[in-house]
C-alpha cells in the first residue's frame, strides 16, 4: 500500500511518465544521447538525400535536407543548453514539454518526404520510402526513449507520413502487407521505447537506493563513532568517580572501623551502658560491609573497563584452595556444612595472579557455604582437562538456583530469589567478579544448577597457564677438561 501511494503521488507531481524522483536524470540522459547522435543522423540525412535525387530534382531534395537538418539542430541546442545549466536551475516539466516540441518537429521533417515522394510511381521507390522511415523511427526511438512524450511525438507523423504515402494503393497490390508491416514496426518501437525508458528508470532507482544505503551507512557509522566517543568519555568519567570516591569514602571508613573496633573491644574502659557495646558490632560489622562493597565495585570496573593488571607468578592452585579451605572452616562449622577436597597428586604450577585466584575460590567457597542449608557438604575438585589445562569446582547440596535466575546473578547487582529469601547479605558482584577474572587469565567459567539438587561451579584455566617441570640442563664442561678426561681413559 505505501508502495502505491508513493506511485500515484509521484505521477501526480512528475512531469511526465510517474518518475519524479528520477525527470532530470532522464532528461540529462535525453539530453546527452541527442549530443552524441548529431554527427550520425547529418550523415544519415546527406546520404539519403543523395540517394533521392535518384527521383527528385535536386532543388526539392536541398529544401527538405535544410528543413531536416533545421529540425535537428533545434533538437540540438535545447539539449546542449539543457547539459550547461545547473540542476537547482532546471524545471522538469518546461524542458519536458520543450523536448516533445523539439522531437514532434524532427517527425513532421521526416514526415514531409512522404509528401515529395508521393508521386512516384515506381516499385523501387516504395520500399526505399519504407527504408527510410524504418531507420528514422529506430533512431529517433533509441535517443527519445527517456522522454516518453517525445517518442509519440515523434512517431505519430512518420505513421501519418506511412499512412498518407500508402494510401492510393493500400487495398491492392504488394502495398498492403507492406504498410502493414511499416505500422506494426512502428508499434514495435513504441513497445521498444517504452522497454529502454523502463529499465533505466529500474537502472536509476537501483541506484537510488544503493546511494541511499551508503548515506544510511555512513550515518550508522558516524552515529556509531560518536555513540563510541561518548562510552568512552563516559567510561573515564565513571573510574575518575569511582576513583575520587573510593579515597573520599575509604578514608572516614577507616576512621569509623577504627574507632569502632576500639569502643567495641572496649580498650579504655568497660561502657556504661551495655547496649553501646552492641552498637560498636554493629557500626563496626556496617563499617566493613560498606568496605567491602566499595573494593567489589572497584574491581569490577577495573575488569570491565579492561584495565585490571594481572601481577602473574608462579602459582600453586591446589596450595590456594587448600589456604582458603582453611580461612573458611570456622565460616562454615558455624553452619554446620563439611568441606571436602579431591585433588588430583603431582598437580604442576599455574602462571597466574595469586592473588586474583585466591580471590576467585575465597568468592566461590563462600557463596557455597551461604547458600548450603545445616548438614550440607560442600566439594572442591581440583584436576587435569582433557587438553592439558587445569580446574577447579565447587559443588554444593544446596536448593539450588532456577534456570532463568541464572543470567539473573551472573548480571552485575543481580540476586536470586533464594538469596532475597534468606536475607542473606551480599551486594549481587562476586560472580560478575569472579567470571571476569577467570576470563582474564583465558580460562572459562561455568554454573550448572539444579533445583534441590545444588549448584556446581566450574573453573578451568588454559594449558597454555600450566608450567610443566622441564629436565635439568647439564653445567657445561670446558673443552680442556673434557680433552684430559678423554686422555685419562
Amino acid at each position: 500500500m505505501a508502495n502505491r501511494l508513493r506511485e500515484a503521488r509521484e505521477k501526480l507531481s512528475s512531469a511526465g511518465a510517474g518518475n519524479v524522483n528520477f525527470d532530470i536524470e532522464l532528461l540529462r540522459l535525453y539530453a546527452e544521447g541527442r549530443m552524441a547522435a548529431i554527427l550520425p543522423q547529418i550523415m544519415l540525412c546527406q546520404a539519403i538525400a543523395a540517394m533521392t535525387t535518384l527521383w527528385l530534382p535536386t532543388l526539392v531534395v536541398l529544401i527538405w535536407l535544410s528543413f531536416t537538418l533545421s529540425a535537428l539542430a533545434l533538437a540540438c541546442l535545447l539539449a546542449r543548453r539543457f547539459l550547461k545549466l545547473n540542476r537547482a536551475d532546471l524545471d522538469a516539466r518546461s524542458w519536458y514539454a520543450r523536448f516533445t516540441f523539439a522531437e514532434a518537429v524532427n517527425g513532421v521533417a521526416w514526415a514531409s518526404f512522404a509528401i515529395l515522394m508521393a508521386g512516384v510511381n515506381d516499385h523501387w521507390a516504395t520500399t526505399y520510402v519504407m527504408v527510410v522511415f524504418m531507420l528514422a523511427a529506430a533512431i529517433h526511438t533509441v535517443v527519445a526513449a527517456f522522454v516518453p512524450g517525445a517518442v509519440y511525438a515523434v512517431l505519430t507523423p512518420l505513421a501519418a507520413g506511412v499512412v498518407f504515402y500508402m494510401s492510393p494503393t493500400s487495398l491492392q497490390g504488394p502495398v498492403a502487407p507492406l504498410t502493414l508491416l511499416a505500422c506494426s514496426t512502428l508499434l514495435y518501437f513504441v513497445i521498444l521505447a517504452r522497454r529502454i525508458y523502463a529499465s533505466h528508470v529500474d537502472s536509476l532507482a537501483f541506484q537510488s537506493e544503493k546511494d541511499m544505503l551508503i548515506a544510511e551507512l555512513e550515518q550508522a557509522k558516524a552515529n556509531s563513532d560518536e555513540a563510541r566517543r561518548r562510552a568512552e568519555e563516559a567510561s573515564l568519567a565513571k573510574s575518575r568517580f569511582l576513583a575520587t570516591m573510593s579515597h573520599e569514602l575509604r578514608t572516614p571508613l577507616n576512621a569509623i572501623l577504627g574507632f569502632s573496633e576500639v569502643m567495641k573491644s572496649e580498650l579504655f574502659g568497660a561502657h556504661a551502658v551495655a547496649a553501646y557495646r552492641d552498637y560498636s558490632n554493629d557500626i563496626h560489622s556496617s563499617g566493613e560491609h560498606l568496605l567491602r562493597l566499595i573494593n567489589e565495585i572497584l574491581d569490577l570496573s577495573r575488569v570491565e573497563a579492561g584495565r585490571y593488571e594481572l601481577k602473574e607468578e608462579s602459582v600453586s592452585l591446589p596450595g590456594v584452595i587448600d589456604d582458603c579451605l582453611r580461612l573458611l572452616t570456622l565460616r562454615a562449622r558455624k553452619r554446620e556444612v563439611t568441606m571436602t577436597d579431591v585433588v588430583e597428586p603431582n598437580m604442576p604450577r599455574i602462571w597466574a595472579d595469586e592473588r586474583a585466584v585466591r580471590q576467585i575460590v575465597l568468592n566461590l567457597l563462600t557463596n557455597a557455604i551461604k547458600f548450603t542449608p545445616p548438614g550440607g557438604q560442600v566439594i572442591v575438585k581440583v584436576g587435569w582437562t582433557k587438553v592439558g589445562g587445569q580446574y577447579f569446582s565447587v559443588r554444593d547440596n544446596g536448593p539450588g538456583i532456577p534456570e532463568d535466575e541464572i543470567p539473573i546473578i551472573m548480571s552485575s547487582f543481580g540476586r536470586g530469589s533464594m538469596a532475597q529469601k534468606n536475607a542473606d547479605e551480599g551486594t549481587g558482584l562476586g560472580l560478575p567478579i569472579v567470571k571476569g577474572l577467570v576470563e582474564l587469565h583465558g580460562g572459562t567459567f561455568t554454573l550448572r544448577s539444579k533445583l534441590r539438587e545444588g549448584t556446581e561451579v566450574l573453573v578451568i584455566l588454559p594449558p597454555e597457564r600450566v608450567m610443566n617441570s622441564l629436565p635439568q640442563m647439564e653445567a657445561p664442561v670446558n673443552a680442556e677438561r673434557r680433552q684430559g678426561l678423554r686422555g685419562a681413559a
